[in-house]
């Protein structure tokens, strides 16, 4: 049996493995159109490769999926974040789980997961074939018919091809495979920043609060975790999953859009009241700058009193009912205009690709072109910071290996 692969990264090279212990008879080759393969596992975290998230329950799991969740739920039964740790240390990959989750290699370096797959390939006799991109895919009878990029390569014939491309940042990258009579959802960015050009919070850039909640005007979901205020507007955390979820929308938006922060995390309006009076009750007589409520970062602390008209040295007793309404609406509401984002750091993560009405999760084989299969972000499901998009690469990646 003759597999290509299509696509030398992280689902290319897991689906590969995967397909050679399955079928070890099988003649397994991956092309990849660059010069190098695991190009974009190399920069992954800076550079140490969040291989995975220590999160076990599949029901949580498959909720960091803005698409692809319901699909995932199931396959995750048969490969989830258990069963990728183990994949690893098996190979001698030791990993260590972050406070907040996050699986890296112990060495923290992404060189040791390339060489982990480098070394399993070359154990495994996977044909590593560099520099050969695949122009499109025909089938003639049973069999898939790869032609290459460049008159140096002839077309040939193949039993099973598995695609991992990868996201694609425009349609157009994804066009060969709509030939076959795929849908293509299409691309648009994922995982991005707010810009804020007008906003004058840009200037606490760098002050962090820990646990906010970002909502989008119109759109229900709300993300939490830690907020970081940056010098063209907000990132962390709460943004990116925000952006994450509302990805599709904000793209029709032109990502002009209004944002809303919770900075204290608490929904209940009379709970945060509450808490202010407690503090007017317990030290009337103080001024406003030397206490902080719900530990909110002094910068913070004083914008957000300037935004309120409220001096600093004003005493907590002479707040008032007023004054009290005030903060909790900053605190719980304060809206900002947003006007077009920036890529987060240097990994591009795409929503979009083959629809998953055209792929069966149970074998990650196309619906409509036989002995076809598909792994990775090629697929449209993408997911938000801490592990997951790999995870999506490792879990179809293995499933689609089995061939079946």
């Amino acid at each position: 049996m003759k597999v290509a692969v299509i696509g030398g990264g992280a689902a290319g090279f897991f689906s590969a493995i995967a397909a050679k212990e399955n079928h070890p008879d099988a003649k397994v080759s991956i092309f990849e159109k660059s010069n190098k393969f695991l190009s974009k596992v190399k920069i992954s975290g800076g550079g140490r490769c969040n291989v995975t998230n220590g999160c076990t329950s599949i029901s949580e799991l498959s909720k960091a999926y803005p698409r692809g969740e319901k699909r995932l739920k199931k396959a995750f039964k048969v490969f989830n974040t258990k069963h990728t740790m183990e994949w690893f240390e098996s190979r001698g990959v030791p990993l260590v789980i972050q406070e907040d989750n996050c699986v890296f290699p112990q060495a923290q370096d992404s060189q040791v997961i390339i060489d982990c797959f480098m070394r399993e390939a070359r154990r495994l006799r996977v044909n590593l074939q560099s520099g050969k991109g695949v122009k499109s895919i025909k089938t003639i009878g049973e069999q898939l018919q790869l032609e290459f990029i460049g008159a140096d390569h002839g077309p040939e014939l193949f039993d099973k091809v598995i695609v991992t491309t990868g996201g694609s940042p425009k349609r157009k990258g994804l066009e060969w495979l709509e030939t076959l009579d795929h849908q293509i959802e299409a691309p648009v960015p994922s995982l991005f920043t707010f810009n804020m050009p007008n906003e004058s919070i840009t200037k606490l850039m760098g002050v962090v609060v820990e646990n906010a909640q970002v909502s989008i005007q119109g759109m229900k979901y709300k993300s939490q975790g830690p907020l970081l205020v940056t010098h063209w507007g907000m990132s962390g955390p709460a943004v990116l999953k925000a952006s994450a979820f509302g990805a599709r929308t904000l793209s029709e938006q032109n990502y002009e859009f209004k944002a809303q922060v919770n900075w204290v995390n608490e929904i209940n309006n009379e709970t945060v009241a509450n808490q202010l009076y407690s503090i007017i009750e317990a030290n009337p007589k103080k001024i406003l700058a030397n206490i902080k409520p719900f530990s909110l970062p002094e910068r913070l602390w004083f914008y957000m009193l300037e935004k309120c008209d409220l001096p600093q040295d004003k005493r907590w007793g002479e707040l008032g009912k007023k004054g009290v309404n005030k903060l909790v609406n900053i605190f719980t509401n304060d809206i900002y205009q947003v006007r077009g984002k920036t890529t987060f750091k240097e990994e591009f993560v795409t929503c979009g690709g083959v629809s998953l009405a055209d792929v069966d999760f149970n074998s990650m084989q196309s619906r409509k072109c036989p002995n076809l299969y598909f792994a990775g972000e090629v697929l449209d499901i993408d997911a938000i910071t801490g592990g997951y998009n790999f995870q999506a690469a490792w879990t179809t990646g293995f499933i689609a290996g089995k061939l079946n």
